[in-house]
């Protein structure tokens, strides 16, 4: 398989190809009777009917969710953009977007100008805005908008336009595909109406595969992360596959490791791999990237831990470009998505972490210390307790604590084989926690729970099983869920919750049975794949979509990724934006004065059908856009 081929898949895809769970088709066989629409909506064994009519409040407003009185009971006051498979950003009327900041674009005036025929080099991908943003956040100082942004992975075809092939060949080309990885720290302003970079702002900088951070939590110094080039497994080289992100009360960022596993590979095809590995998908293949090539440390061969070093939430300070970031491994090691961070009512720190692997779990943090407003909160994730998500099927729910005790494991070991941990108390699995949101109105959090296809099919990389059932009640779950829970007593650190299903997606198009999705699904509103997730200040939740964008069979009709707004109160739903063809749209942001939202469209023309944002025969960009009401008004 050639790179660009390799790269065309999806990572739980490259997985699966390198290392396959073993089939469990009589999953399958118990699951079908499930499935019917009748079946599903009276409460059978694979869901009950309190999960699937999401509440008391969800559907209080029925006529506005039939379309009845919607735009006189609507907190939603726009009209809805409808699905479509054009090459560019569509915003309702009243709305206008531009691009703030596409990938090579120059952070300081010594940067050469982005390159689109060799998609640059080392040297000028070190100074430039990375690639595949993601996750995002904004940080106001004096007057000043900080805005740290996840720079995911990259698409060989661009990035490497150097090569004919794709393929990064020199040690240059790894430096560039390193330097494009992680995240990009920058100022911007709104000049003259128009918002872009502010150049050779003394915050501006890249934080990349290659920049030294500080290991810290459980996991600091343990043999598991000694490597050839830190004998004291204490300072980790590089962060990468930065996915979703958080930010704390006291001003900091967090970016989120995900698909790490995708980097390494072995130049000994007979190096045995350890069942750790192969629980987190490593293998003696990595996903076209090459990075061995140029750098021993991402040969397992070789040194066969540095692995262990990645798959964490990393904290850095927007604001002190001279800090060096740190690994909070105390928040366990797996594909992070994103971190919610919540003060709960006692002070503690609560962070909600979701694994987006297919059968894995979600996860809570609470600090062992407390928030002190004004106080030195800097260290507050680095001691605390790690949970594990279990829900019964009568919609309520408890974390369990992943300690010495319950788990047989040490801290550290916890730390780094979390999987391992949460497979040992008997979490449940679930279909793909993506990113994880906390209404700030009141103690309620939802998560998406993006899609699964092996539901109900196979078990999970840990052997874990996958039945349908509680918050996953679909068996080939292709198009994803949003699981609501609400903690005991309004207390996020409290050990139980009662949860129910906001949403499901699916194609009421199409089918007619549980497929079609939830109630609050329609022929105008449906989408597949719920992945990003946020609240803003009004209490509505955005829903962006990193799913099928084939706009056929199952998926007929819901055209390109997008981003829809929903009031958590009645259920109802809009779609706001769509976003250009082969994207995903993920990330969001707001100004300070809230009248602009910010959004990350990455990877337009993931497949080579793209010529976004630049136009007809341009090089595909993936881009953060600024979003602006053309009256001025708030957004969000």
């Amino acid at each position: 398989m050639s790179v660009k081929q390799d790269q065309m898949l999806g990572f739980d895809e490259h997985d699966e190809l390198v290392r396959p769970a073993p089939e469990m088709v009589e999953f399958e066989e118990t699951a079908k009777s499930m499935v019917s629409r009748r079946g599903f909506l009276s409460g059978g064994a694979a869901v009950g009917a309190t999960a699937f009519v999401m509440g008391s409040t969800t559907f209080a407003a029925g006529k506005a969710l039939a379309g009845e009185e919607s735009n006189k009971m609507s907190r939603l006051a726009f009209d809805m953009v409808k699905a479509n498979t054009m090459d560019t950003v569509t915003v309702p009327q009243g709305y206008k977007w531009e691009v703030l900041a596409s990938w090579g674009e120059p952070l300081f005036s010594n940067a050469p100008a982005f390159n689109p025929a060799t998609g640059g080099t080392g040297e000028s991908q070190e100074l430039a805005f990375g690639d595949h943003n993601d996750g995002m956040a904004l940080f106001s100082h004096n007057g000043r908008q900080i805005l740290c942004v996840n720079n995911e992975y990259t698409n060989a075809s661009t990035l490497h336009a150097n090569r004919t092939d794709g393929v990064p060949t020199t040690a240059d080309d790894v430096r560039k595909n390193k330097a494009a990885h992680g995240v990009t720290v920058v100022e911007v302003a709104r000049r003259d109406g128009k918002w872009g970079i502010v150049k050779d702002s003394e915050y501006n900088r890249r934080i990349t595969a290659d920049t030294e951070m500080d290991i810290t939590g459980p996991a600091r110094g343990h043999d598991l992360m000694k490597t050839k080039a830190d004998s004291k497994g204490v300072v980790a080289k590089g962060t990468w596959n930065n996915c979703g992100n958080g930010q704390t009360p006291w001003g900091t960022y967090l970016t989120c490791e995900e698909n790490f596993n995708g980097y390494f590979s072995s130049s000994d095809k007979n190096y045995e791999l350890t069942p750790q590995m192969k629980r987190y998908g490593i293998s003696h293949e990595d996903r076209g990237y090459k990075w061995a090539m140029a750098d021993s440390r991402f040969d397992l061969s070789k040194d066969p831990q540095e692995p262990n070093r990645f798959g964490y939430i990393v904290e850095i300070d927007p604001l002190n470009p001279t800090a060096r970031p740190k690994k909070r491994t105390a928040l366990g090691r797996f594909k992070h998505e994103n971190a919610e961070v919540e003060v709960a009512a006692n002070g503690h720190v609560v962070v909600y972490l979701g694994d987006d692997e297919r059968g894995e779990f979600l996860y809570r943090f609470v600090s062992k210390n407390k928030f002190v407003v004004g106080g030195d909160n800097n260290d507050l994730l680095e001691e605390g307790t790690l949970y594990v998500a279990k829900f019964n099927d009568n919609n309520t729910g408890m974390w369990l604590a992943l300690t010495p005790k319950s788990t047989g494991m040490s801290e550290a070991e916890i730390a780094i084989y979390t999987r391992e941990a949460a497979s040992k108390v008997g979490a449940t699995t679930m279909d793909r926690p993506e990113w994880v949101a906390s209404n700030p109105n009141k103690a309620e959090v939802y998560c998406c729970l993006t899609n699964n296809k092996n539901r109900g099919v196979k078990p999970n990389a840990g052997g874990d099983e996958t039945p349908a059932g509680g918050p996953n009640p679909r068996v080939k779950n292709n198009y994803g869920q949003i699981v609501r829970w609400r903690p005991e007593g309004q207390d996020h650190t409290a050990p139980k919750f009662n949860w129910d299903l906001f949403v499901m997606a699916g194609n009421p198009a199409v089918y007619d049975d549980a497929y079609a999705g939830s109630k609050n699904v329609n022929k105008d509103n449906m989408f597949n794949s719920p992945d990003g997730l946020k609240f803003d200040s009004k209490g509505l939740l955005w829903i962006q979509t990193d799913g099928n964008y084939s706009n056929e069979k199952g998926f007929a009709g819901q055209g390109n990724n997008q981003m829809l707004v929903a009031d958590p109160e009645t259920g109802e739903i809009k779609r706001f934006l769509v976003g250009p063809k082969e994207c995903e749209i993920t990330g969001s942001a707001w100004s300070a004065d809230r009248t602009t939202m910010f959004v990350s469209v990455q990877h337009p023309g993931e497949k080579g059908d793209s010529s976004w944002p630049n136009g007809a025969g341009s090089v595909p960009r993936s881009s953060v856009i600024a979003i602006s009401r053309e009256d001025g008004e708030m957004i969000g």
